[in-house]
């Protein structure tokens, strides 16, 4: 590891992708991604670059939270609305089925 928590072999190499600026929620893109890792991400829409500190491991497919979250906030991925915070999450924490409900049903 780098003195930044990241892994030296995956330098350049996403943790993260977020589709849009306007998200408030990436997916993680590698198997593994720990907590307490500084994660790199991209915003595909125009290849900008972030980073977010997980707080929590998090599973290849899973999303982590960009900025503090609110139980009734709107979850934004791709740009758009994908459902509804149900318990605060805060930035770099996990978001999955135990914080975030379709608003569909």
């Amino acid at each position: 590891m780098s003195d930044n928590g990241r892994s030296n072999t995956d330098a350049g190499n996403p943790h993260v992708l977020a589709h849009s600026p306007k998200d408030n929620v990436a997916v993680a893109v590698i198997e593994g991604l720990k907590a307490n890792t500084k994660a790199f991400g991209v915003i595909t829409e125009n290849d900008s670059t972030f980073e977010v500190h997980v707080k929590h491991d998090i599973p290849i497919g899973h999303k982590v939270a960009l900025t503090d979250l609110k139980a009734g906030d709107t979850a934004i991925k791709y740009g758009q609305d994908i459902g509804k915070i149900i318990k605060d999450v805060a930035k770099g924490e996990h978001v999955h089925v135990h914080n975030t409900k379709t608003k569909r049903w």
